[in-house]
């Protein structure tokens, strides 16, 4: 169903992994950094779920199981991603995938590589739980913004593709709402077959 503008509404699932921050040791900066993306990126209306949970792994699970029964046709998180003994997103992710989407993690990579070598330690996943596709995301906000978007030259011309590109496609192909980006931020590829044509209000 879509609102006034024409536009699906969505439901969408935002989740910061962190021991720290979920105890308030620090200030949590991947939330807002998410939806402050998310906002500036899509025309559709927007509801958030918010979770702010530690790294443990089958609390993470659980989350991104109840994120997915509420509703939210998108599941981001962030952090909890490299190396470390306490880092289980990918793990907690994949326990509840129906199937898995390898070249989100590996385009995420690729943005980041051109960064910092270090990039090659980033483990983050994506896969698709019923009708839910769930993305797991860098943990600083910088990072965020890079993988979402892509990289763009001094013009503004985008040189390499950013993640958000595919994902509202996939969501079309997997039965959920029809999502509308703003060209500016990131422009979403679909077929030309699959575009909707624009809605008369």
């Amino acid at each position: 169903m879509t609102d006034q503008s024409g536009h699906d509404p969505v439901r969408i699932g935002i989740v910061s992994v962190s021991d720290r921050a979920s105890t308030g040791v620090y200030e949590d900066k991947g939330l807002p950094a998410l939806q402050d993306w998310l906002t500036r990126a899509l025309h559709n209306p927007i509801t958030f779920e918010s979770r702010l949970i530690p790294d443990e792994q089958d609390g993470i699970s659980a989350t991104l199981i109840g994120l997915v029964d509420a509703g939210c046709s998108l599941v981001l998180t962030t952090g909890g991603t490299g190396p470390a003994l306490r880092d289980v997103t990918p793990e907690a992710t994949l326990a509840v995938a129906h199937k898995e989407m390898p070249g989100f993690g590996e385009q995420m990579r690729q943005i980041s590589l051109k960064f910092v070598p270090t990039a090659i330690l980033s483990r983050q996943v994506a896969v698709v739980r019923g009708q839910s596709l769930i993305i797991n995301l860098p943990g600083q906000p910088k990072a965020i913004a890079e993988t979402l978007e892509g990289l763009k030259d001094a013009e503004g011309k985008q040189v390499v593709a950013g993640i958000f590109a595919a994902v509202p496609y996939c969501i079309d192909l997997i039965g959920g709402p029809y999502l509308e980006t703003q060209d500016a931020v990131c422009k979403a590829f679909r077929p030309k077959t699959a575009i909707r044509a624009p809605r008369t209000v």
